[in-house]
């Protein structure tokens, strides 16, 4: 679910997961409890788990939230990035922009992923990174969605490096500007999100 692999209003297969897990029905069920708790799941009686669907408007304002915190990530990387992380930011980056060059759009996502989390770890604050890691797996199903947006691979690039240079320049407005502005869904990708839902 928080690779985005499981769309929403899946339904999860309780003895399906139990066999390819070797586990029993037991740690399922639990597993389902927590997921729910998360509100990455919902349970529905005798009709078992499915993942849980987000109305447009929620998802919207989640995306709104995500922005600000992933904007505060780039502030704070702004101050404290090390020269170890930022190699390894411009490493992931580097990786990224080869992956732009097939029609991978798992691998491009994932490789993206990792882009973000060097960002929160170059913040420095473990509360923020796990809070804005929860965010991004509770909208991760919508978020792989905008990845199959066309020219999202380029626009992708062009903001990451905005991000990079805001960040390594230590300017935090502009570092958190740029990040909120790449992670909020603005204008045309706005319209066409919400298409999708369709």
């Amino acid at each position: 679910i928080a690779s985005g692999h499981l769309v929403p209003g899946e339904r999860l297969d309780e003895n399906e997961i139990a066999t390819r897990f070797a586990v029993s029905r037991t740690p399922v069920r639990e597993a389902f409890r927590l997921l729910a708790a998360n509100e990455m799941v919902e349970l529905r009686g005798r009709m078992g788990a499915t993942v849980r669907k987000m109305s447009a408007q929620t998802v919207i304002e989640m995306f709104e939230v995500m922005a600000e915190m992933e904007g505060l990530c780039a502030r704070l990387a702004s101050r404290r990035v090390t020269p170890q992380l930022r190699a390894r930011v411009e490493e992931i980056h580097a990786r990224l922009v080869a992956a732009s060059g097939g029609q991978d759009v798992d691998g491009f996502y994932d490789i993206n992923q990792e882009f973000h989390e060097a960002i929160y770890e170059a913040a420095g604050n473990l509360y923020l990174a796990e809070q804005t890691r929860r965010l991004r797996n509770r909208t991760a199903a919508y978020r792989r969605r905008v990845t199959f947006q066309p020219n999202r691979f380029a626009n992708t690039l062009t903001e990451h490096e905005q991000v990079m240079a805001a960040i390594f320049a230590h300017d935090e407005e502009k570092a958190h500007a740029t990040m909120r502005d790449h992670v909020n869904l603005l204008s045309d990708d706005m319209r066409d999100f919400i298409a999708s839902f369709q």
